[in-house]
């Protein structure tokens, strides 16, 4: 027993260790103050691709932002499946409230893959005459200098820019917990990552050399894949290049979530994740509070310690986060502090699930694992 007391005290504070690390090395990625990125002085021509799919939370801002970018040389296809989609007069009025900005609607679907956010976005690449092409979700704010910040971060060692989302202005406890799963853990450890070189992309925004990504296949290349983002990474990684982040996360309105809506979201990205990367993704429930902190109360229990080291353990670990949250300028609030425990217990569970399927549902598709069936 004492053996196994101290074995879980040593893996619960080494876990504890990794977690302070990964939020240090995050820190400076994610201050709030810092100054707009200027354009080069030598800006390539980049066409920015916004697929979209219903009315969401504050579209107008969303893809209204598309058009405020402060860039030389760009332009906006906005993407749709649907000429009778809702959103579609939404549009038009943002393009035409904004004549000076090339920006055009375009309307239907490829069917020849089996990712129907890339089936959507093919008639945008097809269209695109900029050497970069930016694909960002309907659901982020493009800050004005946007394009400035993917561009700066192009060198000879890059195959691909993305960006995790931060989430704002939750309107209810579902949205807090969207809001602490993508800005206290999600970006957090995406920007850690990257400051290791070793970063990986997510669809929120995908910024590609035009002609690098088709001489690969093109965004056909993605489609068959069961996220578009995993897929990019590893074909990045396997031209001998590296996935880049911007600066800082760019910002998605949350508004109020079902908390139904989030877990059917969470557990399409942890089948996205055991899918893509089963090797890392076998490590994820201990990047959770939950399975630390039990395995550092065991130990305590067995050892005859107090438990009120329990807390000690516990307010190192929440407060740092909390920390970097208040630095970053993310939402703070005893809801949000609520909703990350939450998460935390939310954590382990969705892994477990995640090993018994290889499909979900993405707005009414079936989105599958190549070969489908289980695992």
């Amino acid at each position: 027993m004492l053996y196994l007391a101290g074995l879980a005290l040593t893996m619960s504070t080494g876990l504890l260790l990794v977690h302070l690390i990964s939020i240090g090395l995050a820190l400076p990625r994610l201050k709030k103050s810092r100054p707009d990125c200027p354009p080069p002085v030598a800006a390539p021509r980049v066409t920015v691709l916004r697929p979209f799919k219903g009315l969401e939370y504050r579209l107008e801002e969303t893809l209204g932002s598309s058009l405020t970018l402060d860039y030389p040389d760009y332009q906006v296809f906005f993407c749709v499946d649907d000429a009778n989609d809702p959103a579609v007069p939404l549009v038009r009025r943002l393009i035409d409230a904004h004549p000076d900005v090339e920006a055009k609607l375009l309307i239907g679907r490829d069917t020849g893959g089996r990712n129907p956010k890339i089936n959507n976005l093919m008639k945008g690449w097809r269209a695109a005459d900029g050497a970069y092409v930016a694909m960002a979700d309907s659901n982020i704010i493009l800050p004005p200098d946007y394009l400035s910040q993917l561009v700066s971060r192009w060198d000879d060692t890059t195959g691909l820019v993305s960006s995790p989302a931060a989430g704002i202005d939750p309107r209810n406890f579902g949205g807090a917990v969207e809001c602490a799963f993508l800005n206290g853990y999600q970006a957090r450890w995406q920007a850690a990552a990257d400051q290791l070189g070793m970063g990986y992309a997510q669809g929120k925004t995908l910024f590609w050399n035009r002609d690098f990504l088709d001489q690969r296949g093109g965004p056909q290349a993605l489609g068959d894949a069961i996220a578009e983002d995993a897929a990019s990474t590893i074909l990045v990684r396997g031209a001998g290049l590296r996935v880049r982040l911007t600066r800082a996360p760019f910002d998605q309105p949350i508004g109020a979530r079902r908390f139904a809506t989030i877990w059917k979201r969470q557990v399409r990205w942890a089948i996205i994740r055991r899918v893509a990367f089963p090797g890392l993704f076998l490590g994820e429930p201990l990047t959770s509070a939950a399975l630390p902190l039990l395995l550092f109360l065991f130990g305590i229990a067995a050892l005859g310690m107090s438990l009120w080291l329990g807390l000690l353990f516990a307010a190192l670990w929440y407060g740092a986060e909390w920390g970097l949250t208040r630095v970053a300028g993310w939402p703070l609030s005893l809801e949000i502090i609520a909703a990350s425990l939450c998460r935390d217990a939310m954590i382990p569970l969705l892994w477990g699930i995640a090993w018994t399927r290889s499909s979900f549902d993405w707005k009414g598709n079936t989105v599958g694992a190549p070969g489908g069936g289980q695992p």
